[in-house]
């Protein structure tokens, strides 16, 4: 297949709309089920790319949960401790390393996440395409199926779900083009390695980035580079918890961000994961409550007058004296950033964060009070020189 008609570009409107290749060749993909959309295949091959390479830099399956050309998640297949399997909804599921993956991608922000597009490094199994199966979603992306799993896939939507084969050997040219307005815009390829040679240079008075940081933030800095800009991302034990995208100030995304992965953490309160949610509640609706009721605005969900709607019995509210002193319990989270941070105040918020990791290019006029900054909390922080600045 050479090309692929499409309904419709990113908007009704816009027509005639396909895929294609420039140079006649075949296409690399395949649509096994549904009728992927102009949206869709953005997200598809976007997200492909980083769980591609999130499998080559660690040698762990990969998956992405993705929504609107950015991750809302990505994740390397560690198994999922009790808490999480309880937070992410999948403890009553049979796990295999790439369902693991799938569920932290999916799970660490669950409001971003629903009706997103999945990408996954290896062939989908069974456990991911049951877990796939639950959840309101576009469509995947992955190198292979068992058959078992596309018959899964294939019975989501009444038949009509998107499931998409790519080739894992097919390799892009080495020149990408773009057109706006009318006006073709040309450049290389962005193929640099990320790995952990890009930590060697560490600028702060701590030293010591152990090996589990630094598999977080290559997963950090591969899923930047592949997220709307500015942007920047948490990770935590192999996921990210917190990803800041699309904001035109660095601070807004580290706030943004870090307030994703604040949320993740309380997810797994006591009071959280005991709230009493009536029988039958739909997922969307028991994800919206818990969101709400970590917020300021608890009062919508456990009200005297609205509690009913939702729960058993009135749950007390988490009081902001208990989620700051849970918050401060977090620790050991990575920070990427894909470009400079310009003043120690990013620091700052992602302290309060439990960030104790950081890798940013450098090269701000202010690295001396970012640096100082670090030297405050005991963070260690790396210049990686790299700039990732995706659009």
């Amino acid at each position: 297949m050479k090309e692929l008609a499409l309904k419709y570009g990113c908007n009704p409107n816009q027509k005639p709309s396909r895929i294609f290749m420039k140079d006649g060749a075949e296409l690399p993909i395949e649509v096994l089920s549904g009728r992927p959309g102009y949206i869709n295949f953005l997200d598809a091959f976007n997200s492909w790319q980083l769980v591609k390479e999130l499998k080559e830099a660690t040698g762990l399956p990969a998956a992405a949960s993705f929504k609107h050309v950015s991750p809302a998640g990505a994740a390397v297949g560690l198994p999922l401790t009790d808490v999480l399997r309880k937070i992410y909804f999948v403890d009553d599921a049979e796990l295999s390393p790439l369902a693991c993956a799938y569920a932290r991608a999916r799970g660490a922000d669950r409001m971003s996440s629903y009706g997103d597009f999945i990408a996954l490094s290896d062939c989908c199994d069974v456990p991911t395409a049951k877990l796939i199966a639950r959840e309101v979603s576009d469509g995947v992306i992955a190198p292979d199926y068992t058959e078992e799993a596309l018959e899964i896939l294939k019975s989501k939507r009444k038949g009509n779900y998107n499931v998409i084969r790519i080739d894992p050997a097919y390799k892009p040219a080495p020149v990408e083009h773009k057109d706006v307005y009318g006006i073709t815009f040309e450049q290389g390829r962005n193929e640099l390695k990320i790995d952990d040679a890009l930590f060697s240079n560490i600028v702060t008075d701590n030293k010591n980035i152990p090996d589990e940081a630094k598999r977080d933030l290559i997963i950090s800095l591969i899923a930047l580079k592949y997220t709307q800009s500015n942007s920047v991302c948490y990770v935590k034990d192999g996921q990210a918890i917190g990803i800041g995208a699309g904001q035109q100030s660095r601070i807004h995304c580290t706030r943004l961000a870090g307030n994703k992965a604040d949320i993740w953490w309380l997810r797994q309160h006591e009071k959280v994961l005991n709230l009493p949610f009536k029988e039958g509640i739909r997922r969307a609706d028991r994800d919206n409550a818990i969101d709400v009721y970590i917020s300021e605005d608890y009062e919508d969900v456990i009200g005297d007058n609205v509690w009913q709607n939702t729960f058993t019995e009135q749950p007390v509210p988490l009081t902001r004296e208990e989620k700051r002193a849970w918050l401060d319990k977090m620790t050991g989270v990575s920070l990427g950033s894909d470009a400079f941070f310009p003043f120690g105040d990013n620091i700052e918020r992602a302290h309060r964060s439990g960030v104790c990791y950081i890798a940013q290019p450098g090269g701000s006029i202010r690295d001396d009070n970012v640096i100082e900054t670090c030297n405050k909390y005991d963070i260690a922080m790396a210049f990686t020189g790299i700039r990732l600045f995706h659009h």
